[in-house]
């Protein structure tokens, strides 16, 4: 067994669609860091769904709800921190604004 910290999401702006920011391919992977910051005007909603092998993003996943983040506010997300992905599972975000919230993660990949 190996485990390799990895910068699971480089920094990005969080699309206004729901995607896909990472998948664990090959490995599990744990969430040791996740974090969200406002650079507009407005207070953006964000919600986080963590999504097994095959699923699709729904209530059934849902880990973070129309978190609203301040502006010029940066949220480190502790209802994602020490969450854990099997192989195939993926982290899927939107956002109520595209180009408002950065969001960045760093964890582990075990293989």
């Amino acid at each position: 067994m190996t485990v390799s910290i990895k910068v699971l999401i480089p920094a990005k702006q969080a699309e206004n669609s729901q995607t896909t920011q990472y998948t664990a391919t090959n490995c599990k992977a744990i969430i040791d860091k996740f974090t969200i910051t406002n650079t507009s005007a407005g207070n953006v909603t964000i919600s986080v769904n963590l999504v097994t092998s095959g699923g699709a993003p729904g209530a059934n996943n849902l880990i973070m709800d129309t978190r609203a983040i301040a502006p010029d506010e940066t949220y480190t997300c502790p209802e994602l921190v020490g969450q854990a992905l099997e192989p195939g599972g993926f982290i899927s975000t939107i956002a109520s604004a595209a180009t408002s919230l950065t969001i960045r993660a760093s964890g582990r990949e075990i293989t």
